[in-house]
């Protein structure tokens, strides 16, 4: 069932890039990023987690290149994966050049630490060469020496200068296949930041809250720094920085864009916080079925609540929904309307088997 958003977001028409298959900016959808925790070269379990965040529904996936050995083992990682991969590079140009070379569909770097600008120039054929896009990324902790000192700390007007800066490098290359990033651990900063750079510069924006910390800290803070931005237009691709499983990031990047109407995938459980008046144990209910669930990837709208206050209310907004009834007495919905009851110990395989017969008529439309 298809809700009408009570705000329809109306994004800023950006420049449209291609980090291989994928299509950043312009009307594409706002696309889901993971970065991998793996040493990159121990291809095996770098395969095996990039194939992950793939289930999961990353869209892209970045790993880290700090040396020779990293750069080179990206050969047999893409010959292993289905996402386009971004190769995260600091400081060493030669490792840029060796990522694209590899099969990198993309570059990561902030200009201002690779050194002169001729090796930026180096990289740049290298990803010429080699149709590769580039991700300028510029962060508060890592700020050019004389743009910090000029503005003595970092600041949304800092970032903005750097990247400016560093986007008259590419382009006086003609080379416009890149995104560009402004990120701080500072919600406030980054907001501002993106915000000021948006009303400058059409070039795909990725956003992210950077070192946002562990998994409901980082949670909370990135929702609130991006969905700010979301709400506002501002921001093609996102990646939620979280001290926990890389899989993580890829499922509260995808809630936050669903709380939003700007992307939809898998089952959206709307359900209450439980109390005295729940006909089932709700909490245990909503975590079994989010397990249960986790395979379907159709979206899907299913209310789990535990009386009859809102849940009548709330299933009639949703494709399939329960609402707890006296003596174990629930009654199931299908797309608002009463269906049939069911006993509390039968509910939640009476769900599954709905929401995937569901998923499987949706699929053959």
């Amino acid at each position: 069932m298809s809700i009408r958003p009570f705000r329809d977001i109306k994004r800023k028409k950006t420049k449209t890039i291609s980090i291989g298959n994928v299509k950043v900016g312009g009307d594409s959808p706002i696309t889901v990023q993971s970065m991998t925790n793996t040493l990159t070269t121990d291809i095996k379990n770098t395969v095996n987690q990039i194939n992950q965040l793939s289930e999961a529904g990353a869209d892209i996936v970045r790993v880290s290149c700090p040396d020779q050995e990293s750069s080179f083992a990206l050969k047999n990682i893409v010959k292993n994966i289905n996402v386009p991969l971004v190769a995260d590079v600091h400081f060493h140009y030669k490792r840029a050049i060796e990522a694209a070379e590899s099969g990198a569909k993309c570059l990561r770097i902030n200009p201002g630490n690779i050194g002169s600008i001729s090796r930026v120039h180096e990289i740049l054929k290298a990803a010429k060469d080699n149709d590769c896009s580039i991700r300028v990324g510029v962060n508060a902790g890592s700020l050019e020496k004389d743009i910090l000192e000029k503005y003595k700390e970092p600041c949304p007007e800092a970032l903005v200068e750097s990247a400016i800066r560093n986007i008259k490098i590419l382009e006086d290359k003609d080379f416009f296949n890149f995104k560009i990033s402004v990120k701080s651990s500072d919600v406030f900063l980054s907001v501002k930041a993106y915000k000021a750079l948006s009303e400058i510069t059409d070039y795909p924006l990725h956003l992210g809250i950077t070192e946002a910390g562990s998994l409901i800290p980082g949670s909370v803070k990135s929702s609130i720094g991006l969905g700010m931005l979301l709400m506002d237009g501002i921001g093609d691709t996102i990646r939620v920085s979280l001290s926990a499983d890389p899989v993580e990031e890829v499922k509260v990047g995808y809630e936050i864009l669903k709380s939003l109407n700007l992307r939809s995938r898998g089952v959206k459980i709307i359900s209450c916080p439980s109390c005295a008046r729940q006909a089932f144990q709700v909490i245990d209910t909503v975590n079994i079925l989010e397990k249960r669930l986790a395979h379907i990837k159709t979206p899907i709208t299913l209310s789990i609540i535990g009386c009859v206050v809102n849940g009548p209310g709330e299933a009639s907004q949703t494709d399939i929904g329960v609402t707890g009834g006296g003596k174990g007495n629930n009654m199931i919905y299908i797309k608002g309307v009463p269906d049939h009851k069911i006993s509390s110990e039968n509910m939640i395989n009476n769900i599954v088997a709905l929401v995937e017969e569901k998923s499987k008529e949706i699929s053959k439309l």
